[in-house]
C-alpha cells in the first residue's frame, strides 16, 4: 500500500509526451521555490515596515553575502540530483542509495562548516562590503543568527534535490507550505509583539527551515524505494563522492564567484546610501519571485535530461531543451513585465517611503523586463550539466556574466556612475552567455550522438 502511494509522486521521464510532464513537475518545484523567497520576504516586509529603512538595508546587505558562502554546498546538491538521475534512469538501485546516503551526509556536515563560518566572517565580510556604520551592527545579528539554521536548510535542499531526481516534486511543495505559516506567524509575533527587529525574523526563518528539515528527512526514512534515507547506511561512499563533486563543484564554483560579482555590484549600490539600499532590497526582493518560477525550469531540464541520459533515450534530449526554452521565456515575459507594471504597488508593501520605493522601480524597469534572458542562459546550462559536462558551463558562465561584470564595474560604472548604467550589466551579459551557451549544447549533443 504504501509503494502504491509513493509511486505516485513519481513522473515518468523517460516515456510519454512531454510538455504534460514538464508542466507537472515544475509548477510544484516552481511554488517550491516560491514559498522559499517568502520566508526572506517575510523578513524583508516586516522590517521594512516596523522595524525601518536602516533595518530594511540590514536584511538586503547580507543576501549577496550569504550566497556567496551557501552557493558551493547548493552546487554539490545540483551534483546529487544528476546523479540519482542518472541511476534512477537506469534503474541502478543500489547506485541509487549509495548516492542518498553519501548526499545527506555531505548536506549535514557542510551546515556545519557554514554555520562556524558565517558566525565567524559575518563582520569582517560586511566591513569588506562598504556596509554603512547605522546598517551593519543589523546586518552582522542578522546574518549570525540566519547560518545558525545552515545544517537544516543545507539537509532540506539535498533532500529535496534527491526527491526532485526520481521525480518528485509535491512533497517538498507540502512542506514548505507548512513551513512557510510558521515563519510568517512567528515574524509577526517576534517583531511587534515583541520588538525584536532583525533578529527577530532571523530567528523565524531558522525555526521554519527547522520544520521543513525535519519533514524531509520523515519523508527519506519512511519511503520504501531505493532512495530510502537509512541512519545506520549514513556514510560517504568516495567514488559517489568523488561523482558528485565532478557535477556540483563546478556549479558550486560558478554559484559562488557569481555571488563575488553580485558582492561587487551591492558594494556599488552602498556607496548610494541606505535609501538606495533600502530600494534596491525591495526591487531585487520582488525580482527574485521571477528569477525563481524561470529556476524551477532549470532544475526541470537536469532532472528530465539526466534520467533520459541514464535511460539512453537521447533522442528526447533536444525535446526537452526546445520545450523547456518555451515554457522559461513565457515565464520570463509574463512575470517580468507583470511585476513591472504592478511595481510600485508590490513595492509598496515593503516601504512606505516614496524614495525606497522610486529606487526600487528604477532597478526593475531594467532587470525584470529582460529577465527572460537569464532563464534561457539557466535552461542552456540544466541541459549540459544534465548530459553530463559540468565544467564548461561553469568556464562560460564565469567568464560570460561574472567576469563581463567585474570589468563593467571597473570600466563603464566608472565612468558613468548612476545605478542604471549598474543595472544595465545583467541583461547585457545574460544575452552574451546564453548565446555561447547554446553553442557548447549543440557541440556536445553532436558528442553525444557521436558516443551512441
Amino acid at each position: 500500500m504504501e509503494k502504491k502511494v509513493q509511486k505516485s509522486y513519481e513522473i515518468d521521464m523517460c516515456n510519454g509526451p512531454l510538455f504534460g510532464k514538464i508542466l507537472l513537475f515544475t509548477l510544484p518545484l516552481m511554488l517550491s521555490g516560491i514559498l522559499q523567497l517568502l520566508f526572506n520576504a517575510a523578513d524583508v516586509v516586516v522590517v521594512g515596515r516596523f522595524a525601518g529603512n536602516e533595518a530594511l538595508a540590514a536584511v538586503g546587505s547580507t543576501g549577496a553575502l550569504t550566497n556567496l558562502l551557501v552557493n558551493l554546498f547548493i552546487g554539490l546538491s545540483v551534483g546529487a540530483n544528476v546523479l540519482v538521475s542518472r541511476y534512477y534512469g537506469a534503474r541502478q538501485e543500489e547506485e541509487v542509495s549509495q548516492t542518498v546516503h553519501t548526499s545527506m551526509l555531505i548536506s549535514m556536515t557542510g551546515g556545519i562548516l557554514l554555520t562556524v563560518l558565517g558566525i565567524v566572517a559575518a563582520r569582517p565580510l560586511l566591513h569588506m562590503m562598504d556596509t554603512p556604520d547605522n546598517v551593519i551592527r543589523h546586518s552582522v545579528l542578522y546574518m549570525r543568527i540566519y547560518f545558525i539554521g545552515m545544517p537544516v536548510m543545507l539537509v532540506f535542499n539535498f533532500g529535496s534535490a534527491i526527491l526532485r531526481a526520481i521525480g518528485d516534486t509535491r512533497r517538498p511543495l507540502f512542506y514548505l507550505i507548512i513551513a512557510g505559516i510558521i515563519n510568517v506567524v512567528l515574524n509577526l509575533c517576534f517583531v511587534i509583539l515583541f520588538h525584536m527587529g532583525v533578529a527577530g525574523v532571523a530567528l523565524a526563518t531558522v525555526i521554519s527551515q527547522c520544520v521543513s528539515s525535519a519533514l524531509i528527512i520523515r519523508c527519506l526514512i519512511q519511503s520504501e524505494g531505493c532512495f530510502k534515507l537509512q541512519w545506520n547506511k549514513l556514510r560517504l561512499n568516495w567514488d559517489k563522492f568523488r561523482k558528485i563533486a565532478a557535477i556540483g563543484l563546478p556549479a558550486g564554483i560558478q554559484g559562488t564567484l557569481f555571488s563575488i560579482s553580485n558582492v561587487l555590484i551591492q558594494s556599488s549600490v552602498n556607496s548610494f546610501g541606505s535609501v538606495a539600499m533600502a530600494g534596491n532590497t525591495a526591487g531585487s526582493n520582488v525580482e527574485s519571485f521571477v528569477y525563481t518560477a524561470m529556476n524551477s525550469v532549470h532544475q526541470t531540464a537536469v532532472s528530465f535530461t539526466g534520467q533520459n541520459l541514464g535511460g539512453r533515450k537521447y533522442e528526447r534530449i533536444n525535446k526537452i531543451l526546445i520545450e523547456c526554452l518555451i515554457f522559461v521565456t513565457m515565464i520570463g515575459l509574463v512575470m517580468g513585465n507583470g511585476a513591472v507594471l504592478l511595481g510600485e504597488r508590490i513595492l509598496g508593501f515593503y516601504s512606505s517611503d516614496p524614495e525606497v520605493i522610486a529606487y526600487g522601480i528604477q532597478r526593475m524597469k531594467i532587470i525584470c523586463t529582460s529577465y527572460f534572458l537569464c532563464g534561457i542562459m539557466d535552461v542552456l546550462v540544466g541541459s549540459i550539466r544534465g548530459i553530463g559536462y559540468a565544467v564548461m558551463p561553469m568556464i562560460v558562465s564565469l567568464l560570460g556574466a561574472c567576469v563581463f561584470r567585474v570589468v563593467w564595474i571597473y570600466t563603464i560604472f566608472q565612468w558613468e556612475r548612476t545605478l542604471r548604467t549598474l543595472y544595465i550589466s545583467y541583461p547585457v551579459s545574460w544575452m552574451l552567455t546564453a548565446l555561447v551557451h547554446l553553442i557548447c549544447f549543440v557541440v556536445v549533443r553532436k558528442k553525444l550522438e557521436n558516443r551512441k
